[in-house]
């Protein structure tokens, strides 16, 4: 080979391992968005933009109070993976990469239904669905792991059953931050479990903002975290968390 040639040679490898390194970079760069947080969720809320471009204030004046039934509500506030603020359901995972380190893995989904009901002061049932097939997270290639780590093609479905009242207060219907854990059963791979989630909640404008984390432990619900060759290891727990906007009907 000549010395032409070799240096053309040269040039086409840096190149290629360039551009791999690259796409490496962006797949698994840790870009993960912020944590879910009430303050900035209940921000959301009070001014929404909708789809058409139009500007309006999310949900009706509270004026007959907060007793009744309550539902999901899935139309207000803007879904991105980077920034959402309406409601979703989603997971964090801590990972530790080849020559890159610790990064999060985060997956989130906006496919939520559910309602909650509440009388005098306390929330006295509640049921999520969470529809885990729409997943997403910043790169579709890791979409695919988790997919096959939950078997959504045979258990498609998340849910939360409330299995105890909480209480709210009686200054939850003036607008009062409310923290407070539910007690439920968390069903994930067709395997239930019980749980106490800890849970922040404010009504706004006639919405009920909630938020909350609960760390899982995968292994608990039969679920084998997903892997690849760049993956060094996987932590078994991660975090489970929501948004859930909530309003009347």
């Amino acid at each position: 080979m000549t010395t032409k040639a070799k240096s053309i040679s040269a040039v086409v490898v840096i190149a290629v391992l360039a551009l791999v390194g690259g796409g490496l970079y962006w797949f698994l760069r840790d870009d993960s968005p912020d944590e879910v947080d009430l303050d900035a969720a209940a921000k959301g809320v009070t001014t929404t933009t909708v789809a058409d471009g139009a500007t309006t204030t999310a949900g009706a004046a509270a004026d007959t109070g907060i007793d009744g039934a309550w539902t999901v509500d899935t139309t207000s506030g803007e879904w991105t993976y980077e920034s959402a603020t309406g409601t979703f359901v989603g997971f964090r995972i801590k990972e530790e990469l080849a020559s890159i380190g610790s990064t999060e893995a985060v997956g989130r989904t906006d496919a939520v239904t559910g309602t909650m009901t509440i009388a005098r002061d306390q929330v006295t049932d509640a049921e999520l669905t969470i529809d885990l097939t729409k997943i997403t997270t910043n790169e579709s290639r890791r979409d695919n792991r988790v997919q096959s780590a939950l078997q959504t093609d045979q258990f498609p479905q998340a849910t939360f059953t409330l299995t105890a009242p909480i209480d709210l207060g009686p200054d939850a219907a003036n607008g009062a931050e409310v923290t407070a854990t539910a007690k439920g059963e968390l069903t994930i791979h067709g395997v239930t479990e019980p749980v106490e989630f800890p849970l922040q909640a404010k009504l706004v404008d006639g919405t009920v903002v909630v938020v909350g984390s609960l760390d899982v432990t995968f292994s608990d619900y039969g679920v084998q975290v997903p892997s690849a060759p760049i993956v060094l290891s996987v932590e078994d727990h991660g975090v489970l968390e929501l948004q859930l906007l909530f309003t009347k009907g």
